[in-house]
């Protein structure tokens, strides 16, 4: 078991904490954020969306709280550089602030504070830093040491499956995706000044408008797929709602095909091999909510798959781009924790 620190406990940080929490291999000891210990501990045992965690988290008056009993630490140092993480026995941390996107940024947490093992939760792209997608380039992790990871993006965990199935059964000329998402702490609540987004839209109010904004998930993709550097590209549309989101994507393939074998590679591929409990299919008339909780990176709509002129794929993927995205983060996390640190077998194999 490793010892374990969660820096940013906004709405990843929080469920990748409960996520984690339950992981018999990773302990969480100390969390770091901006607000109060009081609103930590409200705010990982209720959520507007993803309910009611079944935990009993108790605040203490020391300025700590207690999930069952277990002591959590706490702190609210905006410098992670201030915080022993050595005298709490932390050898990984979980980077859930969304800020610290560079290496020289994350280079501290080996250097100075003595951490083990990093793994963000947004993609950094340098060379230093390897990007993660479970179940497409785990592998990765094996080739050379790298201490600080990323579990890359919620849109690009959902893509890059999608992207596997098309390139190995059919081969992509090149593509772009639209991805239908839901609003983020990024956009503002009503009309005003955004100071988080330097893009004017997201400074109108989040849940009245669709929201055209821009997507790096497309172009994150060639972070796991160098050869599809340059073939793909897309747009981010934010929509008024709290949870669930959709991909759309379109992919000008190599092999005329057409809907029924676009459906059966995707229906496989989720059933067996590495992608089996990263992707899901379905041919349900389902909607956004029915996604909530899902803990897929992504879910097929059969029912929408649609093959133009034998070469045009057009794909829905649906995510829930909180709860996916932060289950593969925990799972990182033990595979990491397992490769690295404890050394034993992971419980997470992807083959």
């Amino acid at each position: 078991m490793v010892k374990v620190a969660v820096n940013g406990f906004g709405r990843i940080g929080r469920l990748v904490f409960r996520y984690a929490w339950d992981d018999p291999t990773l302990e969480i000891v100390h969390v770091n954020d901006l607000c109060s210990v009081e609103s930590a501990a409200y705010l990982v045992k209720y959520d507007s969306v993803h309910g009611t965690w079944e935990k009993e988290v108790v605040q203490e008056e020391e300025g700590y709280f207690t999930v069952d009993n277990q002591k959590v630490t706490f702190s609210q140092h905006k410098d992670y550089t201030q915080i022993d993480f050595q005298a709490m026995g932390v050898e990984m941390v979980l980077e859930c602030t969304g800020k610290f996107l560079k290496m020289d940024n994350l280079r501290p947490y080996v250097d100075q504070c003595g951490v083990k093992r990093v793994v963000v939760s947004a993609p950094v792209k340098e060379p230093e830093c390897l990007n993660v997608v479970l179940g497409c380039n785990h592998e990765k992790l094996g080739e050379g040491d790298k201490p600080i990871v990323t579990n890359a993006s919620c849109t690009t965990n959902c893509l890059a499956p999608v992207v596997r199935v098309i390139k190995e059964t059919f081969g992509i000329v090149h593509g772009c995706i639209t991805t239908v998402h839901d609003v983020t702490g990024t956009q503002t609540l009503v009309d005003m000044p955004n100071t988080k987004k330097s893009d004017l839209r997201r400074a109108r109010s989040g849940m009245l408008n669709l929201c055209p904004t821009s997507t790096g998930s497309a172009t994150a993709i060639v972070e796991i797929y160098p050869e599809l550097k340059g073939k793909l590209n897309g747009l981010a549309i934010r929509v008024p709602l709290l949870n669930a989101s959709l991909t759309d994507c379109v992919f000008e393939v190599e092999k005329p095909t057409d809907r029924e074998q676009v459906n059966a590679a995707l229906k496989a591929a989720s059933e067996s091999g590495p992608l089996k409990g990263i992707l899901g299919y379905n041919e349900l008339p389902l909607v956004s909510t029915d996604y909530t909780n899902s803990t897929f990176s992504c879910v097929i709509d059969g029912l929408s798959t649609q093959v133009i002129d034998g070469t045009m794929v057009k794909i829905y993927a649906w995510y829930d781009n909180e709860t996916g995205y932060s289950k593969r983060m925990q799972e990182l996390a033990h595979v990491v924790n397992s490769m690295f640190v404890d050394k034993t077998p992971s419980q997470y194999v992807y083959e």
